[in-house]
């Protein structure tokens, strides 16, 4: 989402983007810039969250190789690379080339990678992402980060100068989800929401026992997941929970998950381990859902302010902070308000577009945002997001993924 969104409010201040990315999406879509994809194809189908041996010895390789084809075929100015598959192959891509190449950093491997491999490899994991977020970002001329966190932690823990990091936070469409943030009259207090994937890292098996826990004092209420994947995996635990039959699983659809949101009263975030800026936060806030999160994700929950905030990994708290809102309708409506409110001052796409121009200006040498020139607008190169969980996917597999 970070990047198709990025590229298109880029493109709409009139610069000239192109797009590189891999050969997967999950739906077709229409773009007002070219997006070129690897094998001269799109094949429809979902591009899995994590490395992969297809990704690291087929796709990320021919991805370098269609990166270093345009740069010969055009003199771009800057090159935009997401997450770090993204970088390694723009790295390779420019070589011969003098073109800047910006990384933008979605997350942390050392926060990532453990959630993909079983929990043996956990510390081994943790070491070889640290080693990671230490080199890979060395590539780059300058960064681009989604929260104050990432930042801190390229700058302390591996010493990167701080003045080549520049904090971009993910936008969001205001305009899709219910506006004024206030509950529209077809929102049920007892209707709990979860949007997004599946993935290990989110958290889902806390989610159910927070639920399950609430379902057991309040059991009028219910779980709605739109999410992008099967629920299969997590059947026997909801069965094993007694909570299976208070469970809706929808698969989403970015058209369609606006309205479903609004008719639930809380928004559930039960990530506990997240170094960047999950987009569910932002599409909560937007619709103006009143949110429980655990403190590991609520990156701009203000707790008892915009939403309610719990200690990781506390399933008793989350639930306690459910039931809450599921008896206290007026107090749900005034954290939705209040967050609808926020992200509509804070957090546009067009916001992140400026920023990002103002990083593609000094790297340039303008002084002044590359809009602003007379002539010609920048070429710039988005570069696709290799590894990621989508929170809501349209036309995407590599656009997709929002944390």
């Amino acid at each position: 989402m970070r990047i198709e969104r990025l590229a298109q409010a880029l493109s709409a201040r009139g610069h000239d983007v192109e797009l590189v990315t891999y050969h997967l999406a999950e739906e077709r879509g229409q773009f007002d810039f070219p997006v070129h994809r690897i094998y001269g194809r799109l094949e429809i189908g979902s591009l899995p969250p994590g490395p992969t041996l297809a990704k690291l010895a087929l796709w990320d390789p021919t991805l370098a190789r269609l990166c270093a084809r345009r740069l010969d075929e055009r003199g771009f100015d800057v090159i935009h690379a997401h997450h770090f598959e993204g970088l390694l192959a723009a790295a390779w891509g420019r070589r011969g080339h003098s073109v800047p190449l910006v990384y933008d950093a979605h997350t942390m491997l050392a926060g990532e990678l453990p959630a993909y491999g079983q929990s043996w490899l956990r510390r081994a994991a943790v070491s070889l992402g640290r080693c990671l977020d230490g080199w890979i970002p060395r590539l780059a001329d300058h960064m681009i980060v989604v929260t104050d966190d990432i930042a801190q932690q390229l700058a302390d823990r591996h010493g990167f100068d701080p003045r080549r990091i520049t904090v971009v936070r993910n936008g969001v469409e205001v305009a899709s989800f219910a506006p004024g943030g206030k509950p529209p009259a077809a929102a049920r207090p007892e209707l709990l929401v979860y949007t997004g994937t599946l993935a290990p890292y989110q958290g889902i098996d806390l989610l159910l026992q927070a639920f399950a826990q609430a379902l057991a004092q309040r059991p009028r209420l219910r779980l709605r997941l739109l999410v992008s994947s099967s629920f299969d995996p997590f059947m026997p635990m909801a069965q094993r929970l007694g909570i299976a039959h208070a469970l809706e699983v929808i698969r989403e659809n970015f058209e369609t998950v606006p309205a479903l949101m609004a008719e639930a009263g809380i928004a559930l975030l039960p990530r506990v381990d997240c170094p960047g800026l999950p987009q569910k936060l932002l599409n909560y806030m937007a619709s103006g859902r009143a949110i429980v999160a655990f403190a590991g994700s609520a990156k701009l929950v203000e707790h008892e302010v915009n939403g309610l905030v719990v200690p990781n990994h506390d399933t008793d708290a989350f639930a306690q902070a459910i039931v809450r809102l599921a008896d206290d309708p007026a107090l749900a409506a005034r954290l939705g308000r209040n967050a609808h409110r926020f992200v509509v001052e804070t957090s546009t796409w067009e916001k992140a577009a400026e920023r990002c121009e103002r990083v593609y200006a000094g790297l340039l040498g303008i002084g002044r945002p590359v809009e602003s020139r007379p002539a010609e607008p920048s070429s710039l190169l988005p570069l696709p997001l290799a590894n990621a969980g989508a929170s809501q996917a349209v036309e995407r597999a590599p656009l997709t993924s929002v944390r």
